[in-house]
């Protein structure tokens, strides 16, 4: 799969449904929900306790994911990045939301996700 070949349209289309996914599962803390299109890497890093201790820090201390907005996308031939700006309901500022994705055996998944 070359990533370069999709439109922006086409990129936003596949990791929209995916970050919302991401985002919501980080809310409720749900484990199996947030890591169900990471690869093998990635769930070899996101343990289930790291997940409820980086949610518990950044819950506390930010509130909750609120609105995202579309950056801009970076295309490679085997994987594409995706920017986002993002607010939180507590936290007062911009946020950059990044995500990359691959594509395995046919499955869009994400490698790489972070909110800072």
């Amino acid at each position: 799969m070359n990533f370069e070949g999709l439109s922006e349209q086409q990129v936003l289309d596949i990791a929209n449904p995916i970050m919302d996914n991401l985002m919501e599962a980080s809310t409720e803390i749900n484990y199996e929900r947030h890591v169900q299109d990471f690869t093998d890497r990635m769930k070899s890093i996101v343990t289930k306790d790291y997940l409820h201790k980086v949610c518990e820090q950044y819950q506390s201390e930010k509130g909750y994911f609120a609105e995202r907005e579309f950056v801009a996308v970076f295309k490679r031939p085997d994987s594409v990045a995706i920017v986002w700006k993002q607010s939180f309901t507590k936290a007062k500022g911009q946020f950059v939301a990044e995500m990359v994705l691959v594509n395995v055996n046919g499955r869009y998944l994400c490698d790489h996700v972070m909110v800072f």
